[in-house]
């Protein structure tokens, strides 16, 4: 979502796109996203949300492995209105935010390494492809995006980017929704991971609470391990709902007050799990 950089590098436009290159993926890259699509899709049924499953079907990302954002682009404007565009990586967050509210979803075109099957850095095509764009074939889901990029251009001015990416990362990378079936996963973080994906779902460790906006902008969050708490939707529309207020009266109610740590479990919370939190304390560093 950020770069060390304010310049695009070489090659890269003044909007930091870039063109995807998909005649040059090698046939051993193409194999690897057919691996990484295999493994991650029997294991989603029961466990993904119904509008991200859809969205996979739409779309057709198996097909003759890594996707041409040209033929998938087609039928998620056709959708949604919304398109895949090609960035070198991680992007700095004005022209991320400035895409987002334009409707334009930026995604590395690179792809992990063999070795890298479960875990890598930073985001790769599988991630941002797989993990986050069937989501927006989804029209509801599709409008909060876009509300959360004006959001995030609005945030940069007030300078309160810290809470509103505590947003971002509880909802859109590593959020459950809820549905009659019981809890479902909807975030990239977690639909691209075959590890998180039973992690978030089945582990007795992390907390899962009932979603509350201020509550998870007062939440840090893990950047390099399993999540210590996961934060439930009730719904994709509660979601937009929740965010298409301006945030600036949220923001200065918030101004001064402490983080809630992380692992905390408060008797205003909604409690799907009261976790262990075993995981983070067997963890080095951790808990």
């Amino acid at each position: 979502m950020s770069a060390d950089t304010l310049h695009p590098p070489p090659g890269a436009r003044p909007d930091w796109t870039i063109d995807q290159g998909w005649a040059g993926y090698t046939a051993a890259e193409h194999q690897l996203w057919v691996t990484l699509y295999e493994r991650q899709t029997a294991l989603l049924p029961g466990r993904a949300c119904d509008p991200f499953l859809r969205g996979l079907d739409a779309l057709d990302l198996h097909r003759a492995g890594i996707p041409d954002f040209a033929r998938i682009n087609e039928e998620l404007r056709r959708l949604t209105g919304w398109e895949v565009v090609a960035v070198p990586g991680l992007v700095p967050e004005t022209a991320f935010f400035e895409h987002l509210a334009n409707r334009r979803f930026p995604a590395g075109q690179f792809i992990r390494r063999p070795d890298q099957l479960d875990y890598l850095e930073e985001p790769d095509i599988f991630h941002d492809v797989f993990g986050h764009v069937p989501m927006l074939t989804d029209p509801t889901f599709a409008d909060y995006m876009q509300a959360y990029g004006e959001g995030g251009l609005r945030a940069l001015d007030l300078g309160q980017l810290h809470n509103l990416a505590r947003l971002y990362w509880y909802t859109v990378e590593f959020g459950l929704l809820q549905t009659p079936q019981g809890l479902r996963i909807y975030g990239a973080g977690i639909v691209s991971s075959h590890a998180e994906t039973i992690f978030a779902l089945d582990d007795p460790s992390p907390n899962r609470l009932g979603f509350d906006l201020a509550r998870v902008m007062r939440t840090p969050y893990r950047i390099d391990d399993f999540q210590q708490v996961y934060f439930v939707i009730p719904s994709l529309q509660a979601l937009l709902d929740a965010t298409l207020a301006d945030f600036g009266a949220l923001y200065a109610r918030l101004e001064g007050q402490r983080d809630i740590p992380i692992e905390a479990v408060l008797p205003s919370d909604q409690v799907f799990t009261r976790g262990t939190q075993a995981y983070a304390k067997a963890a080095p560093g951790k808990g």
